[in-house]
C-alpha cells in the first residue's frame, strides 16, 4: 500500500508510479494519456484509455483559485 507519493524535486529525478489496484490517498495522473484523478480509494484503471499505471500529480487546493 502506498501512503504518500513521491514527486520529483527537479527533472533529473525519477517519477515513481503505481498500478491500478493500489489503495492511495491523493491526486495521480494516468502515464498513458494524462487523465487525471483525486481519490482515497483503490486506483482504477483510467476510464479514458484503459491504462493501468498511473503517476503522482501535482494538485493543489490553490491550483483552481485563480481561474
Amino acid at each position: 500500500m502506498l501512503d504518500e507519493a513521491r514527486t520529483p524535486d527537479s527533472p533529473d529525478e525519477y517519477v515513481e508510479f503505481v498500478v491500478a489496484g493500489t489503495s492511495v490517498v491523493g491526486a495521480y495522473r494516468c502515464s498513458g494519456c494524462g487523465y487525471g484523478v483525486t481519490l482515497r480509494a483503490p486506483l482504477p484503471s483510467c476510464p479514458m484509455c484503459a491504462g493501468t499505471t498511473w503517476e503522482p500529480g501535482t494538485w493543489s487546493p490553490f491550483a483552481q483559485a485563480g481561474r
